[in-house]
């Protein structure tokens, strides 16, 4: 094994990286539980896309300004009060479950407020990662982190979250409240100067919120590689999200998987993704991470239309293995490649900038989704299908031309 393999991430990256496990763990939890809890409450087409959505959509609306609050208060105060409120969520669907008052309404509400607290831990996360990690660890780092995503999320909280909804409804989102407890536990033991932005110039001497966040979104204009890979990612992103917004209604009514067996459905992604998180380090450093990057793409975009085109559940889970694989390299390899294109003392702003550009779209792509299940449940994914792998096959060569190593 070469040092450079073997070389710790550092303290303050595990304690991170354990938080995010049972962040992920509880994540999973929701993920199977509230598509589930929507179908007891509608079974529209449409509103059921509008509230597989609900947790994007605040990307459009705060990631920009929450971006730049990042690169200016300390990161670890920003963790700790989005899981508090993670608790209180939780503790509130369950309470609103056991008592009978709990809405569709009530349930997109929450769920945007949830998505909110996304936004804010998912840029204080990433925000501290190139400040954690020297370059050549950014790779391990951000597969480490895929590695607990896929595990915790997609092979444990999934499958065990939709067999406590059809046991006890309420059941997983009291355990996603003591997920989120432990992970502020976690949290509070890391140092907090070790979670500080980088700027060099005094807090009282810096610009508004407004001109920082300005400053973000004319570097992202300005640099036209940066700004052509995320137009490039939005657009996939915006496919994806028109393909998979009615996927739980797909599963259950065109598949006919029972509720109690919707968890076990995410098992192949989680496999695919686990699989891909090993291997993309590998590939990255036998083939550059630019050029894995380029095919990862294309290629997940492929196993989206397999899976739209799916005649039964076997061949769904086949197509969703290697959509997990692609995807998880990509989504790796392409992190690893902003941590490296952007400064982190101003890494919020744009990861915020970009988050609205590629995750605002999504609920636009979920809403076209959910009319065309109208038509035909399985028209989403094959639709979304076809314009991401035309789109992602389009983009290879310019991929391919990025140099971050």
């Amino acid at each position: 094994m070469s040092a450079k393999s073997s070389e710790s991430l550092g303290t303050t990256f595990n304690k991170l990286w354990s938080a995010a496990m049972f962040s992920k763990f509880a994540d999973g939890l929701v993920g199977a539980a509230i598509p589930l809890l929507a179908t007891t409450l509608t079974r529209d087409p449409i509103l059921i896309s509008v509230q597989s959505n609900m947790m994007l959509l605040p990307w459009l609306f705060f990631a920009i300004p929450l971006g730049a609050l990042m690169d200016r208060v300390n990161r670890r105060f920003a963790m700790l009060f989005v899981q508090v409120t993670r608790v209180v969520i939780g503790a509130t669907i369950a309470a609103l479950i056991v008592t009978g008052q709990m809405s569709l309404w009530v349930l997109m509400l929450l769920t945007f407020i949830f998505g909110i607290s996304e936004v804010l831990y998912d840029t204080a996360t990433q925000s501290t990662i190139p400040f954690l990690l020297k370059g050549s660890q950014l790779e391990r780092g951000n597969s480490r982190l895929q590695i607990a995503d896929t595990v915790m999320q997609s092979f444990i909280g999934a499958p065990l979250g939709a067999i406590l909804f059809v046991a006890f409804a309420f059941s997983p989102f009291m355990g996603i409240s003591g997920c989120y407890v432990v992970a502020i536990i976690l949290v509070s033991s890391i140092a907090a100067r070790t979670m500080e932005n980088t700027r060099s110039e005094a807090t009282t001497h810096r610009p508004t919120l407004r001109v920082e966040m300005k400053e973000g979104l004319v570097y992202l204009c300005q640099d036209k590689v940066l700004l052509r890979l995320v137009v490039t990612t939005g657009a996939v992103g915006f496919c994806y999200a028109l393909g998979q917004s009615t996927l739980v209604l797909f599963i259950l009514d065109h598949l006919h998987v029972p509720e109690a067996s919707y968890g076990i459905l995410m098992i192949p992604l989680a496999v695919g993704a686990l699989a891909g998180a090993f291997a993309s380090p590998r590939l990255s450093a036998r083939f550059g991470r630019s050029q894995t990057l380029a095919i990862s793409l294309p290629l997940s975009a492929l196993t989206l239309l397999l899976a739209g085109l799916a005649p039964n559940a076997t061949w769904y889970m086949a197509a969703s293995l290697l959509h997990g694989f692609f995807i998880s390299q990509w989504n790796i390899l392409l992190m690893s490649t902003y941590h490296a294109m952007i400064p982190n003392e101003i890494f919020g702003r744009i990861h915020g900038t970009r988050r609205t550009l590629v995750w605002g779209l999504m609920p636009v792509g979920g809403l076209i989704g959910g009319l065309l299940a109208k038509i035909d449940i399985t028209l989403p994914l094959i639709v979304g299908g076809v314009a991401a792998t035309l789109i992602a096959t389009s983009g290879i060569n310019f991929i391919k031309s990025i140099q971050t190593e």
